[in-house]
């Protein structure tokens, strides 16, 4: 790493679907592939808004997006057979400001399987009621992330081959942690797309958050938060007994999360973090 002075089991025959949550449902059987579910979500602030969740079991992955009531376009990507999950961010730029149309933000960090169903399930979820609005039924503790590793775009495909398509408005600001980079780099991934961003004079805690920095040329720490509303995050299982006295478990629901994230990165100037003088 470089451093940079930038930055079903057995089942009845006649059930072919399996209720999830109200609404809901997960086919028994059906083909893999790419499948996409739409169903409306209440925001935290009490607001609804659409939310797509796509599903490719073929190549292992999920993904999620959303637009905030400002025009925000939020998006979540599993990369389940890299264990990378990417977090893009598409913010409205402020004209009068001096700034571009847009804002593009990607943030990289390692997947743990854990975190949310797997691909296979994803594709096969169904809604009874698309004009139903869903909310969490766990709200999960809010993430605190420190992003002291830049990304070269032009070699992140070696990390995860979904980078290149989700993180293409980026370019410059795509942003992961070094602990994460040690990760990757015990699989065998080329460390030499991560460069560490600069430190003044020991670490990033030096820097004065942006909200406090006049000059918006000036280096600063810059903030970002994000949350994913609704999203399968778990399996359930229900149990039946067997003609022949054996207790089985069988998929039979998921339950959905809401989870909060607040990223810490280096930026050059201020200026390329202007909301966060309304936080």
């Amino acid at each position: 790493m470089r451093s940079l002075g930038r930055r079903v089991p057995h089942l009845p025959q006649l059930l072919l679907l399996l209720l999830l949550t109200p609404g809901l449902q997960a086919l028994a059987g059906g083909s893999s592939g790419l499948s996409e579910l739409k169903v409306r979500v209440r925001l935290p602030d009490g607001q609804v808004t659409e939310e797509s969740l796509q599903a490719d079991s073929d190549a292992d992955c999920i993904s999620l997006e959303l637009h905030k009531p400002d025009g925000t376009l939020i998006s979540f990507t599993a990369d389940f057979k890299r264990d990378v999950k990417i977090f893009r961010a598409l913010i409205l730029g402020e004209l009068e400001k001096g700034q571009s149309q847009f804002q593009a933000l990607c943030f990289i960090t390692r997947l743990h399987h854990n975190e949310i169903i797997p691909s296979e399930a994803m594709a096969k979820l169904r809604q009874k009621n698309p004009r139903a609005v869903r909310q969490a039924e766990e709200v999960r503790g809010l993430e605190q992330l420190h992003m002291d590793v830049a990304v070269n775009f032009s070699k992140a495909a070696w990390l995860s081959p979904h980078i290149h398509n989700v993180c293409a408005e980026a370019l410059e600001a795509i942003y992961t942690r070094e602990e994460d980079v040690k990760f990757w780099l015990e699989r065998g991934v080329d460390g030499s797309m991560f460069e560490a961003l600069p430190s003044q004079p020991d670490d990033l805690s030096s820097l004065r958050r942006c909200r406090l920095v006049g000059d918006r040329w000036k280096p600063c720490l810059c903030h970002y938060g994000l949350s994913l509303a609704w999203y399968p995050c778990l399996l359930k299982y229900c149990h039946s007994r067997e003609p022949s006295g054996r207790l089985s478990s069988y998929k039979c629901g998921i339950r959905s999360c809401q989870k909060s994230y607040n990223f810490d990165y280096y930026v050059p100037q201020k200026q390329l973090c202007l909301w966060d003088e309304d936080t």
